[in-house]
């Protein structure tokens, strides 16, 4: 397998998968990884100095401590800007599986799920793409897959599966989609062809949370361990894979160690997306906003509980009922896990990306009740909270750096800027697609917005 995006997230989800089945005795499969950007570079080094291997430390919310080591990953491949070892790791006929984690806005795809090419990185792709390179400066997903799937082709290696391992919504379809629109724009209808045939990208749903490795994480493992580990990495003792079974070439043989296989990944999709990662960001806004720093501060003040307790149960377990989850059972589990103080996760690291996960977390459930007819106070509140959120972005008084890849800042100090803020949050087809502007969302969001006013407020209520 090539991993595509040595981050913690993988380190601590996929790679652990597959150290579970080394150690079971299964040693047929291992990891090549690398980033296509020229990012974590001291992390990278850290992990090509200590053979790929790093450690991980888990937390339980009862403040179980556990530390292992991984060693799944046998072959870490630095960055240099034409990608090339990457793309030949690729190509390489033993490889059967390229995975790669991106957050939601590296996809770049609008309301439609097309490609929005008013990306500048991604327009540069296509036309590199076009004229027959590889790879270069600010290479997008597309780019850079696109590069090991022409290079598969022209070595006639056997059929591949792409594998997304990230948080967007059908992440196998729409990424094929994107995938198979970007080839077609490049002009390459061989390539296109082949593709088509010889790849697969199942859906899957990953979770585990990762916050950002502390600097006191290092201290913290060798006192633990006795190694001094400069990669190490942190994170909480719940995990999950969920798979829809479409592999083009083979796969590990995940469901020794746990990784559930599955015909559909939907229900436990959109469980985890509704549930667990918009209430995420829900604690990370809230809290923001009233001057806390991590999600468990958030989660265990009663306010900010129950606005996230709220939204789930009114809001969005109607949605999704039936499921095969027990939905109120796992909304529980999900504010018992943000509660983690050990996790001490950042409002920062959550509430990133806001504009990419309006529409992808919250607006389904805001587009359904709606179309029910049934009234949409709890999950208004989310919108509010990052109409608050943004508002202090907009005046420079965030008390830390915020970073947003959906987020065009022009469009955004516009939003602030209106003469009704909420109108234009709720206007915007980029966000809320074709129920921006009803009347309904903005008489919710305006309600809502007063409510986020007095909970900001010291001394108010909800």
């Amino acid at each position: 397998m090539l991993h595509l995006g040595l981050g913690s997230f993988h380190r601590a989800h996929q790679a652990v998968y597959l150290q579970r089945l080394i150690d079971a005795g299964d040693t047929r499969w291992s990891l090549s990884g690398a980033n296509i950007r020229p990012d974590m570079a001291d992390v990278v080094a850290a992990l090509q100095a200590q053979g790929g291997r790093y450690t991980l430390e888990t937390v339980s919310p009862a403040g179980e401590y556990r530390y292992e080591q991984i060693e799944a990953i046998r072959e870490v491949l630095p960055w240099e800007r034409s990608l090339a070892a990457v793309i030949a790791r690729g190509a390489a006929p033993s490889t059967r599986i390229v995975s790669f984690t991106v957050t939601e806005a590296g996809y770049y795809l609008d309301t439609k799920g097309k490609l929005d090419l008013s990306f500048g990185d991604l327009a540069a792709d296509i036309e590199r793409a076009r004229r027959g390179e590889a790879a270069g400066e600010g290479v997008t997903i597309y780019g850079a897959v696109c590069a090991i799937l022409r290079a598969r082709k022209a070595e006639q290696a056997c059929a591949v599966t792409l594998l997304n391992c990230d948080n967007l919504r059908h992440n196998g379809d729409r990424f094929r989609a994107g995938m198979l629109e970007f080839i077609e724009r490049a002009g390459d209808a061989e390539l296109l062809a082949w593709v088509q045939t010889n790849t697969a990208c199942p859906n899957a749903m990953v979770d585990r949370i990762t916050p950002r490795p502390p600097p006191e994480l290092r201290a913290r493992v060798k006192a633990a361990t006795g190694r001094d580990d400069a990669a190490a990495i942190t994170g909480e003792s719940f995990i999950q894979w969920v798979i829809e079974d479409n592999f083009a070439a083979g796969r590990p043989d995940w469901g020794r160690v746990g990784v559930e296989l599955v015909a559909s990944v939907q229900p436990y999709e959109e469980a985890k997306i509704r549930i667990l990662n918009a209430t995420h960001s829900c604690i990370a806004w809230a809290g923001t906003l009233i001057g806390l720093d991590f999600i468990h501060e958030g989660t265990h003040h009663a306010a900010i509980r129950k606005m996230a307790y709220d939204y789930v149960t009114d809001d969005v377990i109607p949605c999704l009922s039936p499921s095969p989850i027990d939905l109120a059972a796992y909304r529980d589990v999900v504010l018992d896990r943000f509660g983690n103080p050990a996790i001490r996760d950042t409002n920062q690291r959550v509430a990133a990306d806001g504009f990419s996960k309006i529409p992808g977390f919250i607006a389904p459930t805001v587009r359904e009740r709606l179309a029910a007819g049934h009234p949409i106070a709890s999950v208004a509140m989310l919108p509010a909270l990052f109409l608050a959120f943004l508002q202090l972005w907009h005046r420079g008084a965030l008390p830390y750096a915020y970073q947003d890849q959906g987020m065009d800042e022009a469009v955004a100090h516009a939003i602030c800027d209106a003469a009704d803020p909420v109108l234009a949050l709720c206007s915007d087809a980029g966000l809320w697609g074709a129920i921006a502007g009803d009347e309904r969302l903005i008489d919710a969001v305006r309600s809502a917005s007063g409510r986020v006013a007095n909970f900001v407020n010291p001394g108010a209520t909800i």
